[in-house]
């Protein structure tokens, strides 16, 4: 009896053992992709805007760099020439239209010596372009001095001419190679063309000077000029 009890639970035990060591089969989920068609584009139409064009009804007029008369002239149109309109002023007394003259240019026309074709209200209103200074000549007079060495101090006098393309407020002043220059002064010029601002400036000593006028708005520009000052004992 003892025995057969002993293999019993000999057999049991081998029996619960081996129940132990049977792995347990893992499930594992693996999720299914969705595919989801793209969405159709939605297709906007824009209205390509009406061309819009000008003929010169005058025998000659002038294009400008802005829309004014107060502005520099750009190129001139024949009669019956006709060009794209690109735009207006505010009060569509003038048009902005392409020069023929530069395929990548454009000036203003006044509206009362041409005739347009097309929807000009539609026209974008273009701003009036900011005038500038296009060019500065100076010179000095004496432009070269030779003296005794008793007769200094010795005065040149200054003369700068200043265009602009149209109306504007220039900020200016004289700057010398003494490391002096003057306070900063307003030239006020009420067209298109050119102005002169006369002055005056004196050497005290023999030396190599120049003398320039410096433009500081509304647009930067410098131009110098150089004149030597010797003397004899």
């Amino acid at each position: 009896m003892n025995f057969r009890f002993v293999l019993l639970g000999f057999v049991t035990t081998q029996l619960a053992a081996c129940a132990m060591a049977t792995p347990t089969p893992t499930v594992t989920y693996t999720p299914t992709a969705t595919f989801s068609p793209p969405s159709t584009p939605t297709l906007t139409l824009t209205a390509t805007p009406e061309r819009v064009t000008l003929t010169v009804k005058d025998t000659l007029i002038n294009c400008r760099f802005g829309p004014g008369t107060t502005y520099a002239l750009i190129n001139e149109l024949s009669q019956d020439e006709s060009v794209r309109v690109a735009g207006r002023n505010e009060l569509s007394t003038w048009w902005y239209v392409h020069d023929p003259g530069n395929p990548n240019g454009f000036c203003w026309v006044s509206a009362d010596v041409t005739e347009t074709h097309g929807a000009t209200d539609q026209l974008p209103v273009v701003q009036s372009p900011v005038a500038t200074v296009t060019s500065v000549s100076l010179r000095v007079e004496p432009d070269r001095i030779v003296v005794n060495c008793n007769q200094f101090p010795q005065t040149i006098f200054l003369e700068a001419e200043v265009t602009s393309n149209g109306p504007a407020f220039v900020t200016w002043r004289w700057e010398a190679s003494t490391g002096v220059s003057s306070n900063d002064a307003i030239l006020v010029i009420e067209e298109a063309g050119t102005q002169i601002i006369n002055d005056y400036y004196q050497i005290g000593a023999p030396n190599e000077y120049w003398v320039r006028l410096h433009i500081l708005t509304p647009n930067e520009l410098i131009e110098e000029v150089k004149f030597p000052v010797s003397c004899t004992p």
